[in-house]
């Protein structure tokens, strides 16, 4: 056979043998999923976002905020399976901040990979302003290669411990974590960390107490009555409604309703709540920042605040009185008794007596 036949001969086998040769390798030498940008807790992820954690891909069922991916909980996660190596996003292999996505709420402390390939982090809460050029917002940063950077991290300081808050709300919506409660805190500190221990732990039962009663145990985020969507806009203030009438509904941990409470929360809270009312229904933070807010600022009819109330031992009932005073005296017994009872049963959890004047 002449030379160059036979080299062409033994070319062609080769090929065939290592063509077979992969045929039979098996399916396991195969390499791994991309992972998914890293899941940090502070990002928003609306349905169909991807994040990766524990070494696994997920996607998000639905909006969600500081719930870890896993097949317990509320749901919002789906597995897809194992991960491994990286998406490319750039920054060192054990690099795993996000990328930044604009018009996507960050809470202080998020991490993000800009488009320039540089980190930033998020030095005050923002709706997705660009790093380059909202400076207040971000500072430039080094990747920290994707941790819990949103805040409410694993010591709190707050009173009552996550399982313990697990333990009050055990079917409660995804919505409302933990960790959205820890990072609203920031804005009104003195909320449960003024006075005795069992003082604190009072008024965080208090709180959490009336909070499940307007929610149905943390389920519910908007008003269920859709009927009543359109009633709370009140026209002769000079700002009037401009995110629509029915735009105003009740909405959070407290059930925030009317246009002036939205100027009025927003106004206290640094976001434009009265053009974007939503708001009190998407981010876990700010919903729970307005539930706070009335807390330690609103009075109703009790002529005190809830905050002062439990601190200064004028009890549980004035809670009541501040936040839905059509209750007391004999308006609606039942519901009085239903937030007696919530707050009996968050005390114990918490090892504190409830003290006297628990009706209104």
């Amino acid at each position: 056979m002449p030379r160059k036949r036979l080299l062409a001969f033994v070319a062609t086998a080769g090929l065939a043998i290592a063509a077979a040769a992969a045929a039979i390798l098996p399916a396991t030498e195969a390499s791994a999923a991309a992972c998914a940008p890293a899941f940090v807790s502070s990002t928003v992820y609306t349905g169909g976002m991807q994040a990766s954690y524990n070494g696994h891909n997920w996607t998000a069922k639905w909006w969600t905020q500081y719930e870890t991916p896993s097949t317990g909980g509320s749901g919002v996660w789906a597995d897809n399976g194992s991960c491994g190596g990286s998406t490319g996003g750039g920054g060192g292999g054990t690099c795993s901040a996000p990328n930044w996505v604009a018009g996507q709420w960050y809470g202080v402390g998020a991490v993000v990979r800009y488009t320039n390939g540089l980190y930033y982090v998020a030095t005050h809460e923002n709706p997705g302003y660009d790093p380059t050029i909202s400076t207040w917002f971000w500072s430039p940063t080094t990747c920290g290669g994707g941790g819990d950077t949103g805040g409410g991290g694993g010591t709190t300081g707050f009173v009552v411990s996550e399982a313990q808050f697990n333990q009050m709300f055990p079917g409660r919506n995804g919505f409302y974590t933990y960790a959205g409660l820890t990072d609203a805190m920031k804005k009104y500190p003195a909320f449960a960390t003024s006075g005795s221990d069992t003082v604190k732990k009072q008024e965080a039962a208090a709180f959490l107490a009336n909070v499940s009663h307007e929610t149905g145990g943390l389920v519910y985020i908007d008003e269920i009555n859709t009927a009543n969507w359109p009633h709370y806009c009140d026209y002769s203030q000079p700002y009037g409604c401009p995110a629509g009438q029915s735009a105003y509904h009740g909405r959070g941990p407290i059930q925030l309703s009317w246009n002036f409470n939205y100027k009025a929360a927003g106004d206290a809270l640094g976001v434009d709540l009265l053009n974007n009312p939503g708001l009190v229904g998407t981010n876990s933070s700010i919903s729970w920042q307005t539930g706070l807010w009335y807390w330690m600022t609103g009075t109703g009819n009790a002529g005190t605040t809830s905050h002062n109330a439990m601190i200064n031992g004028q009890g549980f009932g004035t809670t009541i009185r501040a936040i839905n005073s059509i209750e007391c005296n004999g308006g609606n017994p039942a519901q009085v008794q239903s937030r007696i009872n919530l707050y009996n049963q968050f005390v114990g959890i918490l090892g504190v007596p409830a003290g006297g004047n628990l009706s209104c």
